[in-house]
């Protein structure tokens, strides 16, 4: 998967190493498999609407984007085997727990998401 640097349209900094997984295989398989997310990692998931962490073994942030890249609502420390989404969300960026609260990451900002 593809790394990038994603921020907000404010310029400060969500995730230093953000994986790309929007074909259907890699959003399958995402983060299972991983003992934890570092300081700085991330994975955005397009095109989700929603997420799961069953079979997970840690809790993770999940940012809800839009088409346009305008987050719709931030879910902290979701849990193993628990389930978010929000409605008209087009893209899930995944942060290690803590990680949206930190940037103070909110509904409503816009994030530089690659195209």
């Amino acid at each position: 998967m593809r790394e990038f640097r994603l921020e907000t349209g404010d310029g400060r900094t969500v995730c230093e190493r953000c994986a790309r997984a929007e074909s259907p295989l890699q959003r399958m398989r995402g983060l299972l498999g991983r003992r934890s997310l570092e300081p700085g990692e991330g994975i955005l998931l397009r095109p989700a609407g929603s997420i799961h962490t069953a079979f997970m073994r840690f809790a993770i942030d999940a940012v809800f984007v839009d088409a346009d890249g305008c987050v719709v609502r931030v879910v902290d420390s979701i849990p193993p085997w628990r389930a978010a989404g929000a409605k008209g969300a087009k893209a899930v960026v995944e942060l290690p727990a803590g990680a949206a609260a930190s940037v103070g990451l909110r509904p409503g900002e816009q994030l530089h998401l690659p195209v």
